[in-house]
């Protein structure tokens, strides 16, 4: 039997997935957008948004680009489904299609332009998704990747060691599911040996000076809300444990004397 290539699809297709997609988009895309549109694109660009989720950032991409063509694609239906009904306006410039980031229906080289968000570290073999990737890019095209990393996270005040959490919480869920949760320090590395150029990486940092105190909590919230579960059945902490790891990590983020911070990389290359 092959390896599982969605270990975490329940997690993904949870209410609170769709919550923490828009919460994270508000706060990461004022910042992401500028080294977009630093890319200076093509102006009919034609882009796949791999792994795109409800289309948060396939809608800014096409307000981005008001000529290019956007393709995005996502394995939960529901997800593509407000997607869909998300990008509407945009008429047949922008569609959706179910399809597996390990095996891309499109053709080698079809595209000028492939964002990857939020995903790599909730697959297992993520080299070969961005393999996948390069492979769909023409030459000279351009990859941006979101890449998480879940040793660049810190909180004070808090009353609980909150670098404890992630590595016996999150970490284990992870290393069981086999995916990885350090993916971000991993990316440059991996588009490097794929022979991509000019390979960079920016931080987005999302803390409380430069966030919105509500909108980072939304983001903490939602995770709370769909992997506290799963974190327990997978690790050596208890389910009241992790509550209580993502609440202390709320109160620091609410705290209007605390300081959070994630600080998210962005990786870019071009084939």
């Amino acid at each position: 039997m092959g390896k599982n290539r969605n270990p975490q699809a329940a997690e993904m297709a949870h209410e609170s997935m769709v919550r923490n997609l828009d919460a994270q988009a508000r706060a990461i895309w004022p910042q992401e957008s500028r080294l977009i549109a630093a890319y200076r694109l093509p102006a009919r660009a034609n882009a796949l948004d791999l792994a795109c989720g409800t289309g948060e950032i396939s809608a800014r991409l096409a307000r981005m680009l008001p000529r290019a063509r956007i393709t995005g694609v996502d394995l939960i239906e529901p997800h593509l489904e407000r997607a869909r009904k998300r990008c509407r306006r945009f008429g047949r410039r922008v569609q959706f299609l179910n399809a597996d980031a390990f095996k891309l229906p499109f053709r080698s080289g079809a595209f000028d332009f492939v964002i990857n968000r939020h995903m790599l570290q909730a697959v297992p073999d993520a080299e070969r998704v961005l393999r996948e990737a390069a492979r769909v890019l023409r030459p000279g095209g351009r990859i941006h990747l979101l890449v998480e990393d879940y040793g660049m996270m810190h909180f004070w005040p808090v009353r609980t060691d909150t670098d404890a959490f992630w590595r016996l919480g999150p970490m284990a869920y992870a290393h069981s599911t086999g995916t990885d949760l350090k993916v971000g320090r991993k990316a440059l590395h991996w588009l490097s040996r794929l022979g991509m150029k000019k390979v960079r990486v920016d931080y987005v940092v999302v803390d409380t000076v430069r966030v919105p105190r509500k909108l980072f909590a939304r983001i903490w919230t939602a995770w709370r809300d769909g992997y506290t579960d799963s974190i327990a059945a997978h690790s050596s902490m208890t389910r009241r444990q992790v509550r209580d790891g993502w609440n202390d990590m709320l109160a620091a983020i609410r705290n209007r004397h605390g300081y959070a911070v994630w600080q998210v990389p962005i990786i870019s290359a071009i084939r």
